[in-house]
């Protein structure tokens, strides 16, 4: 008897989807499919491929008033939001669909050798299984899931519970455009079918954002069976405003990236510091700018910031802010400012902290919330030891009107994405990676397409020679 994946809708607690999990036989079929579809599918010519693909843009378009009403029930986005993740998705799928022909393009090396054809040809790796979760639902999905088709292979993917209409969505779309039966499943699964289908080395290679902890099982699922994997985990992503900077552009962009999506962003501002100059002044326009949110239904157009997904989320903000405001922390918004903050709720009032310190789990573990910390310093060495003193690295950002500064901090800082005055974004051009704890393995750019494929060579000499 199948288990069951339910979404329960932060908006009122109510259960908004309720599905059965595949059974084994279903998982051994499609995993079947996959392989079926994945044999024909990598003869097509990579031009062809990537046009097929792109037309997931006008799908997911057509599609666009239901995804964003959806997103607000399931994980909580204030419906104003909802289509924006589509705006992302075009960029993304067109980006990459467009470098496809040479990023797959054969390696042929600079060396001439009479008598000889020598080349590298980039070969899909077969069937991509991609875990992804529920914060940025369709973006997070994107990057590993059009990269893998039109590299040739198939993809199984596995959507969060708290976002299990999304995995609807694109396979609704991918439907729509008449990609060969097969070569794109969503299936419903638990955390020990997911693990099973890696253990079993029934997949080729796991794209997996989520927690630390998440990628830890991935990384021990895999072990032995050669399936690669693409991780990426945790953050708790500074920024560090320089004496220079432009402040009301620092201040508007740093909280809407500490603010956005309730702070439920892999590469969301979770720590500010601040040059001492600035400090005072950056606060109390924070403070000001932050409490202009209003905090609600994500269903009413009125509402800026959302409920987080889940009251155990919450709950671990709460816990992380009560906990530095007991070692001398100073919260500047009073929650009761913000009428529907309730405790023991999704609906949590953002909050600024200082006087903090990294002998508190604000400054220190992911909150992935509405709280951020914010720390005065008094030169460039401070701020990069302070950007440092972390297990995560997945972006920083620098605020200055000297881009030889920001490179210059930027190469002292342990990170995968260096910004210079912006933040909460992925360029598809660039290659999206972390490090330390945050992970292994890249997504988007020419580079991305790498681990979704392997390198064949050929080494030809004429009989003649």
């Amino acid at each position: 008897m199948s288990a069951t994946i339910q979404c329960i809708s932060p908006v009122d607690g109510s259960v908004y989807v309720d599905r059965p999990t595949a059974t084994e036989a279903e998982i051994e079929a499609a995993l079947a499919r996959a392989r079926a579809a994945q044999k024909a599918w990598r003869k097509v010519p990579v031009a062809e491929r990537a046009k097929r693909v792109l037309g997931l843009v006008d799908a997911m378009k057509a599609q666009g008033n239901r995804i964003g009403e959806e997103l607000a029930w399931q994980m909580g986005r204030p419906i104003r939001y909802g289509q924006g993740e589509l705006r992302g998705l075009e960029e993304r799928t067109r980006y990459m669909a467009g470098i496809a022909e040479e990023a797959l393009a054969p390696v042929v090396p600079k060396d001439v050798r009479p008598g000889f054809e020598r080349y590298v040809l980039r070969e899909p790796v077969g069937i991509v299984f991609t875990i992804a979760p529920w914060n940025y639902p369709y973006l997070t999905t994107v990057n590993s899931v059009v990269p893998a088709l039109i590299a040739g292979n198939a993809v199984i993917l596995k959507h969060a519970a708290q976002t299990l209409l999304v995995g609807d969505r694109f396979q609704d779309a991918f439907d729509r455009i008449g990609l060969p039966e097969g070569l794109f499943q969503h299936l419903v699964l638990s955390h020990d079918q997911s693990t099973r289908i890696i253990a079993g080395g029934h997949v080729n290679h796991v794209a997996f954002t989520g927690s630390v902890a998440g990628g830890r099982a991935i990384e021990r699922a895999c072990a032995g069976t050669f399936t690669t994997c693409g991780l990426e985990l945790g953050g708790k992503d500074p920024a560090y405003v320089m004496a220079d900077a432009n402040l009301p552009f620092a201040v508007e962009n740093l909280v809407d990236g500490a603010f956005f999506n309730s702070g439920q962003c892999c590469c969301g501002i979770e720590r500010i510091y601040v040059h001492e100059s600035l400090y005072d002044r950056f606060v109390k326009d924070a403070v000001d700018l932050t409490a202009k949110y209003v905090l609600g239904s994500p269903l009413s157009g009125d509402t800026t910031l959302g409920p987080m997904a889940r009251t155990n989320l919450a709950d671990v903000v709460r816990r992380q802010t009560a906990e530095a405001i007991a070692a001398g922390a100073k919260p500047h918004l009073d929650p009761k400012a913000f009428p529907e903050n309730r405790d023991g709720s999704p609906y949590l009032a953002p909050q600024i902290l200082t006087g903090v310190t990294h002998g508190m789990t604000v400054m220190t573990e992911e909150s992935f919330g509405p709280v951020v910390g914010i720390m005065k310093v008094k030169d460039d060495d401070e701020a990069i030891r302070l950007m440092n003193d972390s297990p995560y690295g997945l972006t920083a950002s620098i605020w200055t009107e000297d881009v030889a500064a920001a490179k210059r901090v930027g190469d002292a800082v342990e990170t995968g994405t260096v910004y210079m005055n912006r933040c909460d974004y992925l360029d598809p051009g660039l290659v999206w990676t972390g490090v330390k704890d945050t992970g292994r393995g890249a997504a988007l750019s020419a580079i991305g397409y790498e681990a979704l494929t392997r390198p064949k060579s050929y080494h030809l000499r004429l009989s003649t020679t």
